[in-house]
């Protein structure tokens, strides 16, 4: 192994030391000092990263992003193709699965009628997969991860036609632990998957000429050896169309505030083991809420490293996420879960992707779950939720 790879796992190796120890003092650092640090991060993200944006939902869209995505989407195919040459092809991007489960996303009622539009224009019950995932681009221990988690919301049943052929019922929804993205646009993001590709993903951050500190810090922030996947909050990080003219963001949040207790020293599988744990014993509620952009120049479209304020626009809940209790990791429902595709291109116009990581997103994604299905010799499945397996 070359000096790089060398140093970067040495670094990592930290942030793992970091993550036993995490448990004891996380919960109290977050109440006292996430938001205010978060808040002079932000404040120095606006300061370098200069806004061209000036009217709400406003993209700006660049003449090299088709050469940027599909830059993007050689990198990680190389990275695919040679991690998993001769094996079971994992996801390139949010990798490890911990569980997919049965779900319904429930519209409700008394949501404001800004946002009764597309999938929320009436209150409705639709079934759901719901996939619980580990950042990537490996399947580490999970103490050795890097502590943002991901969640896609496959919510099927869904009317209109869609912005992929693919699948002609499913609308799904991504996101992560952090409310911003780890690269800032599609410019920044092939840098970093060009030193995954190197196996020297921590250049990205700390290049003395190139530094991307400030996003580092930001996903630290939320960074944390995690007691469950079913109590963070996850994030869009990036905008979608809520109708026309109208531009907003995306999360889903617990609803309780039940707290898992971590093991000293948990095992390799331990999110797994938690998301198993509790769904064997009760029902889990999650709420899925939209936030709208009301200020073009604090809430910008392309930047996807800068948070959109909740002071200037909170978070609106507009359905709930039922998790029933079940069982889920039968080596059926397993295989299943490996070959669903989550695209956020999978929708409606109505609520189309906004921004380059987005645009960039319906090349990328697409591309790489075809890779990865050829690699694993198996055919594209659009589930439509009776799908049944033994418990």
């Amino acid at each position: 192994m070359s000096l790089g790879p060398r140093i970067n796992n040495a670094i990592l190796g930290l942030v793992t030391l970091e993550h036993r120890v995490d448990p004891y003092f996380r919960d109290g650092f977050n109440a006292l000092c996430q938001r205010p640090l978060v808040n002079i991060v932000q404040f120095f993200l606006r300061l370098i990263h200069k806004n061209p944006e000036t009217g709400l939902c406003q993209e700006i869209v660049e003449s090299n992003e088709p050469e940027m995505a599909a830059a993007i989407t050689e990198q990680m195919k190389e990275f695919t193709t040679r991690e998993y040459a001769g094996r079971v092809a994992e996801r390139a991007g949010n990798t490890k699965t911990y569980g997919v489960v049965r779900a319904e996303f429930r519209v409700v009622e008394d949501i404001p009628v800004i946002f009764k539009k597309g999938i929320f224009a009436e209150a409705k019950t639709f079934p759901a997969w719901i996939r619980f995932s580990g950042p990537g681009p490996l399947s580490p221990p999970d103490v050795a991860d890097a502590g943002i988690l991901s969640v896609g919301v496959k919510v099927m049943g869904v009317a209109g036609e869609k912005l992929l052929d693919d699948e002609r019922w499913t609308q799904d929804f991504l996101g992560i632990s952090c409310p911003t993205f780890t690269t800032p646009n599609t410019r920044e993001n092939l840098k970093l998957q060009r030193e995954i590709y190197a196996r020297t993903p921590v250049f990205y951050f700390f290049k003395p000429f190139d530094s991307h500190l400030l996003d580092a810090v930001m996903q630290g922030l939320f960074a944390r050896m995690n007691r469950s996947p079913l109590e963070v909050q996850y994030w869009s990080c990036v905008p979608y169309l809520c109708g026309e003219g109208l531009a907003v963001k995306y999360s889903v949040r617990p609803t309780s505030s039940q707290r898992t207790k971590i093991p000293w020293n948990p095992p390799a599988d331990w999110l797994r083991q938690s998301l198993t744990m509790r769904l064997a014993s009760e029902d889990v509620e999650l709420e899925f809420l939209i936030q709208k952009q009301t200020n073009p120049r604090r809430m910008p479209i392309e930047d996807a490293s800068i948070e959109w304020p909740e002071r200037l626009s909170p978070f609106i809940p507009v359905a709930k996420i039922n998790i029933p209790r079940q069982r889920f990791e039968s080596p059926e429902q397993l295989a299943f879960a490996d070959v669903l595709s989550y695209n956020p291109w999978h929708t409606t116009a109505t609520h189309r992707p906004l921004g380059n990581q987005n645009r960039a997103r319906r090349l990328i994604y697409t591309r790489l779950s075809a890779l990865r299905q050829a690699m694993n010799d198996v055919q594209h499945l659009e589930p439509n939720g009776s799908e049944t397996f033994p418990q």
